[in-house]
Parts: C-alpha cells; sequence; structure tokens
C-alpha cells in the first residue's frame, strides 16, 4: 500500500515551508495549536503531493491561507481542491489581510467547522 500522508520525502518541503510562514500563518497556528479549539491540528501536512498549511485529521479540515501568489494560480488550486475532495477532506481558505485584521473571525469560522465535543470528549455529530 502507498503511503499517501505526510510521506517522508515531502519533509525537507514541508520543513521549508514551516520556516517560511507568512505572519498571518504564523498568528493562526498561535490560535490552532495545542488543541486551542479543542482539536488537533497539524502544521504543513502532506496529502500526496499537496501540503496543506493546517489541517485536523479527526475533521478531515484543511485550512489554507492565501497570498497574492493564488491569483496567479487558481487553476492549480481548483484541481488540487478537487484532489483533496476525493480524501473527504474539506477546505477552508482564508486570505492573508483576513487572518491579520479579523482572526476572531477567522477562528468562529473555523470552529463552526469542526465537529463539536460532548462532556465527556466523544465527538458530536451535527
Amino acid at each position: 500500500m502507498t503511503k499517501r500522508f505526510n510521506k517522508t520525502l515531502l519533509k525537507p518541503r514541508r520543513r521549508l515551508l514551516r520556516h517560511d510562514s507568512t505572519p498571518a500563518e504564523k498568528l493562526l497556528w498561535t490560535e490552532l495549536r495545542n488543541k486551542k479549539l479543542g482539536h488537533r491540528f497539524i502544521r504543513q501536512y502532506s496529502v500526496d503531493g499537496y501540503v496543506l498549511d493546517f489541517y485536523c485529521p479527526k475533521a478531515k479540515l484543511g485550512i489554507e491561507v492565501e497570498g497574492g501568489i493564488h491569483e496567479r494560480t487558481k487553476t492549480y488550486d481548483t484541481y488540487r481542491e478537487r484532489y483533496l475532495r476525493e480524501f473527504n477532506i474539506k477546505i477552508l481558505k482564508f486570505k492573508n489581510e483576513k487572518v491579520v485584521s479579523n482572526i476572531g473571525e477567522v477562528l468562529k469560522l473555523i470552529s463552526l467547522s469542526l465537529p463539536k465535543r460532548g462532556i465527556k470528549g466523544e465527538l458530536i455529530k451535527g
């Protein structure tokens, strides 16, 4: 069976992307890390050849923080998102400016896409 998630071959690329994070990605990571929203997120998570900025495995939720380059790569991004949906991964996209100027709203939108947890920590389907 072929490994599709977080391939060892892409580890150097994921590490470089973490090192070269934008200020918006760094800000969002401080709010997602350590289960601050009640779910574990992973930074720079790969699915085959595609790397997601942030990924919540339990919710199968990918989060992309987009800068100016995404204006020039719309066709690629569309194909990439369609491919990731084949793995039942939902993608949320936020512009850098939105993350920096209104992190509260971004976190609210992310929270609404996460499954709720019951009193004992079990997931509740909503």
